[in-house]
C-alpha cells in the first residue's frame, strides 16, 4: 500500500514538471527534478510512467534528441498546482514559526495550504523528504518557555488592525497594577520575543510608542477608524534602541576573564563583531574584549554564565553581579 501512494504521488510530480506545449523538458531533466524531489527512481522507471501517462494526459514526445522531450498538449486534463514535496516539506516546518507573525487574514488563506501539506507528507512512506521533518528540530540557546497563550479573537482583531492601520480597541491587564484598562490604541508594530509577542503602538491621546503583551490583552475590537500614521517608525531601529528600554541602548565594552569552555564558545559563535580573546598569563582562561549593546539582556547573559566569567567592566555592570550574587548566595543560606 505504501509503495502504491508513492508511485501515485509520483506520477503527480511528474505532470507538475512537464510544461504546456510550446514549452518542452528532456527525460534525464525529468529523472534530476524527481531526483530532487526526493524521489528515488531509474531513468527506466521515468520512461515507463511517461509511456503509461502519455494517453490519458495528452502528453507530447518530440523524438527528434536521443533524450525525448515532453511537453503537456494545451488541452491537457490536469491541475498543474498540486503539492510538490519540497513545498509541503517547508510549509510544514514553517506553519508553527507563523502563528504570530502573520495577519490571521493570511493565515485563514494559508490554512488549506498546511493542511494540504500535512496530508501529503503523511501519505508519502519512501520518499526521504517526508521524514526529514520528524529529523530536525530548531532549539533555543538555553531553557525555552512555553509560549503564552493569546486567545484567537484577540490575535484575528490586533492583526486586522495592524494589517488595514486601524484603531484597536483594547481591555489589557496591567502587570505594574494588576487591573483591566480599557485602551484605544494605534497600532505601529509587532514583535515576537522569545515566548511572548508585543504589539507595539501608542494610546489614543499620547505619542510615546509602548508595548503591550499579546497574551494580556482580554479583548480586542478592531475599529473603523485610521490609526494615526507613524512614518519615521523603523521596527529595526525600535527593536536596537527602544524595546523593553526607557532610553537609548548605547554601546559598551565588555572586559571579562573567562574560563576555557566559554572562550570555546565565543571563539566559535562571537558576542559580537568586535570581539578579541587574550590568553591570561600563568592561566588557561582568557581575557574576553567585546563591543555589545549596554542593555538589560547582555547582562544577564554575562550573570548566567555564573563561575566561569568574571565581568571587569563596565564596573556597573561588575558591580551589579556582585550584588545579584550576594542575594543568591543570602537566598540559599536561609
Amino acid at each position: 500500500m505504501a509503495e502504491a501512494k508513492d508511485t501515485l504521488l509520483r506520477l503527480i510530480a511528474l505532470l507538475r514538471l512537464i510544461p504546456r506545449t510550446p514549452g518542452r523538458i528532456a527525460t534525464t531533466t525529468l529523472l534530476e527534478k524527481l531526483k530532487d524531489d526526493g524521489f528515488s527512481v531509474s531513468l527506466r522507471t521515468v520512461q515507463r510512467d511517461l509511456e503509461r501517462l502519455s494517453i490519458p494526459f495528452a502528453l507530447q514526445r518530440d523524438e527528434s534528441s536521443p533524450s525525448f522531450r515532453w511537453s503537456l498538449s494545451e488541452n491537457a486534463p490536469i491541475d498543474l498546482s498540486a503539492m510538490d514535496t519540497p513545498t509541503a516539506l517547508a510549509l510544514y516546518l514553517a506553519e508553527s514559526h507563523l502563528q504570530t507573525l502573520l495577519p490571521q487574514s493570511v493565515l485563514d488563506q494559508l490554512g488549506p495550504q498546511f493542511r494540504m501539506a500535512r496530508n501529503y507528507l503523511d501519505n508519502l512512506e519512501n520518499n526521504g523528504l517526508a521524514h526529514w521533518a520528524q529529523k530536525v528540530r530548531a532549539i533555543p540557546n538555553g531553557k525555552s518557555l512555553q509560549p503564552a497563550q493569546i486567545a484567537p479573537c484577540v490575535w484575528d482583531q490586533t492583526s486586522t488592525a495592524l494589517l488595514e492601520r486601524k484603531q484597536l480597541q483594547i481591555s489589557y491587564l496591567s502587570r505594574s497594577k494588576s487591573e483591566l484598562k480599557r485602551l484605544l490604541v494605534h497600532p505601529t508594530g509587532l514583535v515576537s520575543r522569545h515566548a511572548i509577542s508585543y504589539l507595539i503602538g501608542s494610546v489614543d491621546g499620547y505619542d510615546d510608542l509602548r508595548q503591550f503583551a499579546l497574551h494580556r490583552i482580554h479583548q480586542a475590537e478592531c475599529l473603523e477608524a485610521p490609526a494615526r500614521a507613524r512614518d519615521d517608525f523603523e521596527i529595526e531601529r525600535y527593536i536596537r534602541q527602544d524595546l523593553n528600554t526607557n532610553k537609548p541602548i548605547e554601546q559598551v565594552e565588555l572586559v571579562a576573564d573567562v574560563s576555557p569552555q566559554i572562550a570555546w564558545l565565543l571563539g566559535e559563535t562571537p558576542l559580537s563583531p568586535q570581539q578579541s580573546l587574550e590568553q591570561l598569563p600563568d592561566s588557561d582562561w582568557k581575557r574576553l574584549r567585546a563591543i555589545v549593546p549596554d542593555d538589560q539582556e547582555t547582562l544577564w547573559w554575562a550573570f548566567g554564565l555564573g563561575e566561569n566569567m568574571r565581568v571587569l567592566e563596565p564596573w556597573a555592570w561588575a558591580q551589579s553581579i556582585r550584588h545579584r550574587a550576594t542575594k543568591v548566595e543570602e537566598l540559599y543560606a536561609r
